[in-house]
Order: C-alpha cells, then sequence, then structure tokens
C-alpha cells in the first residue's frame, strides 16, 4: 500500500504525474473517493504527464474521454452517471480493455466486478484539514474481479 497527501488540486495532479512516470499499455487505474476528492485533478496530473498536448477534462457527462497524443493511448472514464454494468458492457468496455492503452476509471467501485484482477486501485479521501488522502490500495472489499 502507498499512501501520499495533497493539500492543493496542483499537488493533486502532480501525485497522478508520479503514477504515470510508472505506467505502461495495459495498466487499469481504478479510482475511489467520494464527490469533490480529487479523482479529475489526479487523472488530469496522470494524463498530461504522458500525453503534455492534452486538454484533460471530466468524463462526467461523455463517460470516456480518449488521449492519443503521447506514447500509449489513454481511456479516461467515468462511472458515476451509470446505471447499470450493462450500461458500461453497451459502451464497449471489454473492447477498451482489450487494446493496448491505459485505463483510468473514476468511480471504478461502482461496478468493481467489471475491473479486472491487475487494477492498480487508488482510494481518494478527505482529510480533517481539507486535504486529500490518496491510497493505493487493494480490491474493495468482498468485489469479485473479472478474469483477465
Amino acid at each position: 500500500m502507498t499512501h501520499s497527501t495533497a493539500g492543493t488540486p496542483e499537488e493533486m495532479a502532480k501525485i497522478g504525474a508520479s503514477f504515470a512516470a510508472l505506467a505502461k499499455p495495459g495498466n487499469i487505474f481504478g479510482l475511489t473517493g467520494t464527490l469533490g476528492t480529487g479523482k479529475t485533478q489526479w487523472a488530469k496530473g496522470f494524463v498530461a504527464a504522458l500525453d503534455p498536448t492534452a486538454t484533460v477534462s471530466s468524463p462526467t457527462f461523455p463517460i470516456v474521454n480518449g488521449y492519443s497524443g503521447g506514447i500509449t493511448p489513454i481511456f479516461h472514464f467515468d462511472f458515476y452517471r451509470l446505471k447499470s454494468a450493462a450500461e458500461l458492457l453497451a459502451l464497449g468496455w471489454d473492447e477498451y480493455l482489450d487494446q493496448e492503452g491505459i485505463t483510468i476509471c473514476e468511480w471504478a467501485d461502482m461496478f468493481p466486478e467489471l475491473m479486472p484482477e491487475e487494477t492498480i486501485w487508488i482510494r481518494i479521501s478527505h482529510l480533517p484539514d481539507g486535504g486529500r488522502s490518496i491510497v493505493r490500495t487493494s480490491r474493495p472489499e468482498g468485489a469479485q474481479p473479472i478474469s483477465s
């Protein structure tokens, strides 16, 4: 388990960038945390580190944004507005996982059963001082992964 703290959105983006420095094609990052914890800021830093030309925005409404200007394609999902795993599958979830890109999923704990066993889980939470705690953690309790 890896633990960091961030006091500002810029610090959160730097932490995301530090994960990008170690990422490789095929990695899947499952971000968890309540509203406003900084999942999108983490993703912005991650994507910017691998694709400096990208304009990164939250995929809350489009559900997925793709970035292809870096060393590998990056697929940035936000599951928040999805009502069921069937909706995610209808969007082509399996096809995204079959590509040799990097996948980032905000609200990944909504459908942990669809996340591959090798998912790198990142839990982001509010701290009493207004900062954020960022923890690389294990699969959410009770979640059964899909077979890879």
